[in-house]
């Protein structure tokens, strides 16, 4: 495995390269299936297995590699990226201990169903059926982290920020696979915390020390939280994401997504973090919405905050496929229903990626960066709704769609951009990986930035949305929204 990008490898059966974990009668069912039906999208490169009789055999053309004590190894010699565990019998703790195992190496860990239901039918590849990206965003999956971003958590103390959620969760299985002192995962919703802690530790109590409920909005709270866990690197993926309600509600954006953000930079800072990356999004990119605005300010927020020791990162990326309340949720949710699947333009297209890859780019650029700036994956070309939902149906196998065309919304692109205008792009170490430096913030900005938050604490939208326009010139609200003028005022230059 190397530092640099590695794309799927691809072979006349075109599936992700993968390790069985049992030569059994499940194992080698699914490994004829797997061989058999190519749509699962997985391709058997070998077994491990303990039992001594069954090494160096074949089964079903797929050769006995080792044992389990040899994933490591095994792993690296064939550059499988998944690991099935075929063996229904196996305990939670030996899958969870496994799947650390193979995380650190940069492949997941997939499980047949338990034993009992197991016995009901003949194990069969459906089991197993994973959704192929390609297929939908037009572009293999990538490989993006490599074994030097795990260096960069091994052994610290992380702080996880917005921890129960679909990309805050996949951050802490990565992070603890890499083996940190401590991981301190923080949320305000107790119960995605429980859930995340079942799911890492096998149990739930939620009086561990790992488990942190707080809001991001409470400065002091945040503050005690530093002073408490002292974490070296902190992940920030908590915000307000959803871009019609934040429209409707913009004081709560700049609460949460900017004053949020601010806190845990200032604590960050206060307590000597090491590292701090920002999760971002493409809407920060010339943004058209409140949720860009304030991710943009959040940008900006690092920005005004740099020359500490601080090391101050952003990670811009688009669309997350299968995340919470992502747009395949919806679609399926509405194919399996029969009901109209709504889209909002016939040519409204967007950047897609998996979980795994934006995990990827956000370790990636923790490791890698050295100064106060914006990382962006390349992700290819963006991707039409309509055709990624026709593929997508194609997949479940629904053979007639009916659209319904229900017009852009307040705040909302027909294209995203992943560089806004004035940035300069540099690029990284990583062949997929550029750097952004943006333009400096407006003259004033951290006075501006107050008044900012003395509109929002008081719950005045008209003064928030222009506060937004004079802090982000580049903002440009759509549907004809026009900021409201605020009254000339002399702000020390302060940057």
């Amino acid at each position: 495995m190397t530092e640099t990008l590695i794309p799927r490898q691809r072979s006349p059966h075109a599936g992700v390269r993968t390790l069985v974990v049992g030569a059994g009668q499940a194992g080698t069912s699914l490994a004829r299936d797997l061989h058999r039906v190519s749509s699962f999208g997985l391709l058997p490169v070998g077994f491990l297995d303990d039992d001594p009789l069954k090494q160096g055999r074949r089964f079903r053309s797929t050769p006995v590699l080792g044992t389990i004590d040899d994933l490591e190894t095994v792993i690296e010699r064939t550059a499988a990226e998944v690991v099935v565990i075929a063996i229904p019998s196996m305990s939670s703790a030996d899958i969870h201990a496994l799947g650390r195992r193979a995380a650190r190496h940069g492949a997941r860990v997939r499980h047949l169903p338990p034993f009992l239901a197991a016995l009901q039918r003949e194990i069969a590849g459906s089991d197993m059926r994973d959704l192929q990206v390609g297929s939908l965003i037009g572009r293999d999956e990538l490989r993006v982290v490599s074994p030097a971003a795990g260096a960069a958590v091994a052994g610290k103390r992380v702080l996880v920020t917005g921890a129960g959620g679909s990309i805050g969760s996949e951050l802490c299985r990565q992070v603890y696979a890499f083996g940190p002192s401590e991981l301190v995962m923080l949320d305000h919703d107790e119960s995605n915390l429980h859930r995340l802690h079942l799911d890492l530790w096998g149990e739930a109590s939620l009086d561990a020390d790992a488990v942190a409920v707080a809001d991001i909005r409470d400065r002091e709270r945040v503050h005690q939280l530093f002073r408490e866990h002292r974490p070296q690197v902190v992940f920030h993926a908590a915000a307000l994401k959803h871009l019609p309600v934040l429209e409707r509600h913009p004081c709560e954006g700049v609460k949460s997504n900017v004053r949020g953000t601010e806190n845990l930079v200032e604590a960050a800072i206060a307590h000597e973090a090491e590292r701090f990356v920002l999760i971002s999004t493409d809407k920060a990119a010339n943004p058209t919405s409140v949720l860009g605005a304030t991710k943009r300010l959040a940008e900006l927020v690092l920005q005004a905050h740099k020359g500490s020791s601080t090391v101050l990162c952003a990670v811009r990326f688009g669309n997350v496929l299968g995340s919470r309340g992502s747009l395949l949720h919806v679609i399926r949710e509405q194919l399996a229903t029969g009901a109209q699947v709504t889209v909002t333009d016939p040519d409204v297209t967007r950047f897609f990626m998996t979980i795994e890859e934006a995990v990827g780019l956000v370790l990636e650029a923790s490791r890698m960066a050295d100064s106060t700036a914006t990382y962006v994956l390349d992700m290819g070309e963006p991707v039409r709704i309509v055709d990624l939902v026709q593929n997508f149906a194609r997949l479940l196998s629904v053979p007639d769609i009916d659209f319904r065309f229900t017009g852009l919304r307040p705040g909302e692109k027909l294209n995203e951009e992943l560089f806004g205008d004035g940035e300069e792009r540099v690029p990284t170490s990583h062949p997929r990986i550029t750097k952004a430096l943006p333009p400096m913030a407006p003259q004033g900005f951290r006075a501006r930035l107050q008044d900012l938050y003395d509109a929002a604490s008081h719950n005045r939208p008209d003064e928030v949305f222009a506060h937004l326009h004079e802090l982000v010139p580049e903002y440009t609200p759509s549907a004809g929204r026009a900021p409201a003028l605020i009254s000339a005022s002399i702000y020390p230059d302060d940057y």
